[in-house]
């Protein structure tokens, strides 16, 4: 099979990272297009998703080429290897254990306080944004993404050039595009169907995911050490 050329190794990349961290947890964002999606059709929800993708794509650049140069440290790119390790199994274990939709964290009431102070000033009327401002407020996209790009910066899959990291910015939002406009079309078609119960099962599943990449990353920090005899 023949391999990738680079640009597209980096888009996909960034498409693959985007569809299953932005489908896996059950956040604010999610929950407000189930919600809008359900009383106000598709139309409606799709722009909550593409407000809500546009402010997720400033993040991600910003983790992209904001920490690139303090992410090719080695000394950085071992202990943030380390990091995403416990990361994904703490959120993992965390969305596993939950007994609501809701699992509060310690941003939360930062992240409220900011949405609501955007609020306040921008005024949000229109579907985008609405997820715009949503997503803007919360600190906890901003953290997951400059941790996923260390991640994807750690393991090298895709050459630390300008031309690979815009692919991958650009690959990141076709993933996110592609989820939001799903799941307002599958919300808008089920008319509200989705329970609470249903919910926390998908936020259950969401954890055993999370856990399993936590793992594997594990795993690839232990072969990477006995590759290089560090111990």
């Amino acid at each position: 099979m023949p391999e990738l050329p680079p640009i597209l190794h980096a888009a996909l990349a960034g498409f693959i990272t985007a569809l299953l961290f932005s489908a896996i947890p059950v956040g604010p964002i999610n929950l407000t297009i189930l919600n809008e999606g359900s009383q106000r059709g598709f139309r409606w929800a799709m722009f909550i998703g593409l407000g809500a993708s546009a402010m997720e794509l400033i993040y991600c650049s910003i983790a992209f080429t904001g920490f690139s140069s303090f992410f090719a440290i080695r000394t950085v790119k071992a202990v943030m290897e380390l990091f995403t390790f416990v990361f994904l199994l703490f959120i993992g274990a965390k969305f596993l254990s939950a007994q609501t939709v809701n699992v509060p964290t310690k941003l939360d009431a930062a992240s409220q306080k900011i949405e609501a102070r955007l609020g306040e000033k921008w005024h949000p009327h229109s579907a985008f944004m609405t997820g715009f401002v949503r997503v803007s407020g919360n600190l906890g996209v901003l953290l997951t993404w400059i941790v996923l790009a260390a991640n994807v910066m750690a393991h090298d899959w895709f050459e630390d050039t300008l031309v690979a990291k815009m692919a991958c910015i650009g690959g990141v939002a076709l993933g996110t595009n592609a989820w939001f406009c799903a799941l307002s079309y599958g919300v808008s078609r089920g008319h509200g169907r989705f329970s609470e119960q249903t919910l926390l099962r998908l936020q259950h599943i969401s954890g055993i995911c999370l856990i399993a990449v936590g793992i594997f990353d594990g795993a690839h920090i232990v072969w990477q050490m006995v590759k290089h005899r560090t111990f």
